[in-house]
């Protein structure tokens, strides 16, 4: 596995592979409605810091360990990651674990909709008999960043920050999902909805995809993407992975955090 993007055809071709593990990342997920052999990766409840006061924060890298080793994944799992909307929560997962220097990961494009709808409902991936794994994570803090580190940035415009929100929330002009934050965004940021580089719950081809960010006016400093809690952020940081060696990271709290910190509250 050598790219972060794999197609249906390539699971089905691959799904009895010994190493291979399937992971659900739904945020609504159905043991119903899922592709038979994944097991769940429960983002807001198992793989995230329940007591921080933001959402999605990153778990421990004993956390993130423990409950891997649960899954029955290994080392040496090569490991796809999908959810029921196409492409959304899959990215996040897929970051996590090249945080966790677990490289042969990968996000399935298209996701459960893509498998079901070329009538993959009745195939099976190979899933791992042992539950119970010595899986070690190797957490690379470096690439995650955090709220000083962009305060910092503001004054010194060390690296370009893009937002994964929607114009309108981006723009002030929107609510945000949590009601009680103003919309807007930080200082010197630039703005890419996420739903640009998607169509139809895939990734856009990679021509289209370089447009966007060539339009964008980017430069050679390094890159942290942002949203609103630290979910979407993902899905345009694989969308400049598939174009691009460029440095890039990711802003943990995104929006959330900044607003709280700032004390950006709408008027009760």
């Amino acid at each position: 596995m050598t790219t972060p993007l794999v197609t249906i055809h390539w699971l089905k071709e691959h799904r009895e592979d010994k190493n291979l593990i399937l992971l659900d990342a739904s945020q609504e997920y159905d043991e119903n409605n899922t592709i038979k052999g994944a097991v769940h990766f429960d983002i807001k409840n198992t793989f995230s810091n329940t007591k921080s006061p933001y959402p999605n924060t990153f778990p421990s890298e004993k956390q993130f360990e423990e409950e891997c080793r649960k899954l029955g994944i290994t080392r040496d799992s090569q490991i796809v990651v999908f959810d029921s909307k196409g492409i959304f929560t899959s990215t996040r997962v897929w970051w996590m674990f090249t945080v966790m220097d677990h490289k042969t990961v990968a996000v399935l494009d298209g996701g459960l909709p893509a498998w079901n709808g070329a009538g993959f409902e009745s195939l099976e991936i190979h899933k791992p008999k042992d539950t119970s794994t010595s899986f070690k994570a190797h957490k690379n803090e470096a690439v995650i960043y955090h709220y000083d580190q962009i305060v910092d940035n503001c004054n010194t415009q060390e690296y370009q920050l893009i937002d994964a929100r929607s114009q309108g929330r981006f723009n002030g002009t929107a609510p945000e999902p949590r009601a009680h934050l103003q919309s807007g965004h930080i200082k010197n940021a630039l703005n890419l909805p996420y739903t640009q580089v998607l169509s139809n719950g895939y990734y856009k081809p990679k021509e289209e995809l370089e447009k966007l960010f060539k339009d964008l006016h980017i430069d050679k400093r390094p890159i942290i993407f942002s949203c609103g809690s630290g979910i979407t952020a993902c899905i345009i940081l694989l969308a400049f992975t598939l174009v691009s060696d460029q440095e890039s990271y990711v802003y943990d709290g995104s929006w959330t955090e900044w607003a709280e910190r700032n004390k950006l509250y709408t008027q009760v």
